[in-house]
Formats: structure tokens, C-alpha cells, sequence
């Protein structure tokens, strides 16, 4: 008989996962907005700082790494749609938004409360995410993607879309 002692721990974190997977916390209305630019920093404690990076399809909104900003079609002014696995993808940019210094942005930043129960930042209503498949800043390999349920668009200054990348760009899951 085989000893089956590792089964159980297993299963109960398979179990953990599944649950917190299927969770979709419905967020509530934040509402709180300024004029600016902002710049996304786990460092900088409970703000994101938001600047402007410009790529090779034209200029997006960037964090404090450098990585490009998205947002979600599907989403509205008050709610994240992008829950469960999305999240894992496309991960929310978190804490209330500032602008970097030196940088202007012609529309509003603002927060919501996301589906992580978090604060999220917004820029001309739109819940800011990065994109994992971004992996050096710069890259923009989420915009015109059409995963998780709807298409990601690269965040712009203007909030004009970031023309689609052409045919073989590959991403998402």
C-alpha cells in the first residue's frame, strides 16, 4: 500500500485555490479624483505614481517601472470587471494615484475599490491594470488583446486607443 500522507495537504490547497479563483468580490464605488499624471509604485505606501513612457506605437500611461498601464473595455467608472483568474494577467494597479513629477496629463485620475477589496487607480475612468506579459518597460504587448472576456487597451495621455498591434502578436491565455 502506498503512504498517501501528501494527498491531503494537496487537495486543501487545491481546494484554497479554486475558492479564491472563483471569488468575485463586488467592488464598491470610490470616487475620489484628481487632475494629473500618475506613476504605479508598491514602494511608495498606498499611492500609485503615474508618468508617461513614449514606445515604439506611440505614448502610454507607465508605472514606477516603466511598465505600461491598460485598461479594460468591459470595465466602468466604479467596477473592475476583471476577476478570478483575469487577475492573475492582469494584475490592478493599487493605491491612490499621483501624478510623477514633471508629468501632465490632460484627464482626471481617480480610485475605485477593486475586486481585491483595494484601492485601484483610475485615469479618465478607467481602472488601470499591467500586463504580465510585459516584461521590460516599454513593451505593450497587452494592447488590442482580446482575452479575459473583453479587449485591453494601452492607457494613453489623451485616452485616444493605442492603434492594435498587427497580426502574430501573441499573449494572454
Amino acid at each position: 500500500m502506498l503512504n498517501r500522507w501528501w494527498a491531503v495537504p494537496v487537495l486543501a490547497g487545491g481546494a484554497a485555490l479554486l475558492a479564491a479563483c472563483g471569488s468575485s468580490a463586488s467592488p464598491s464605488a470610490g470616487g475620489t479624483t484628481t487632475p494629473a499624471a500618475v506613476h504605479s509604485s508598491p514602494a511608495a505606501a498606498g499611492s500609485a505614481v503615474i508618468s508617461t513612457h513614449s514606445t515604439s506605437r506611440g505614448t502610454v500611461l507607465v508605472d514606477a517601472k516603466g511598465h505600461t498601464l491598460y485598461w479594460f473595455a468591459i470595465d466602468t467608472p466604479t467596477t473592475s470587471k476583471c476577476t478570478g483568474s483575469c487577475l492573475s494577467y492582469w494584475p490592478p494597479v493599487t493605491g491612490k494615484p499621483t501624478a510623477a513629477a514633471g508629468a501632465s496629463l490632460p484627464h482626471t485620475l481617480g480610485s475605485i475599490t477593486g475586486p481585491t477589496g483595494k484601492v485601484q487607480a483610475t485615469y479618465d475612468g478607467h481602472p488601470l491594470y499591467t500586463y504580465v506579459g510585459d516584461s521590460a518597460p516599454g513593451q505593450v504587448k497587452g494592447n488590442g488583446q482580446n482575452i479575459s472576456g473583453g479587449l485591453w487597451w494601452a492607457m494613453t495621455p489623451t485616452g485616444a486607443k493605442l492603434a492594435a498591434a498587427s497580426s502574430g502578436s501573441g499573449g494572454g491565455y
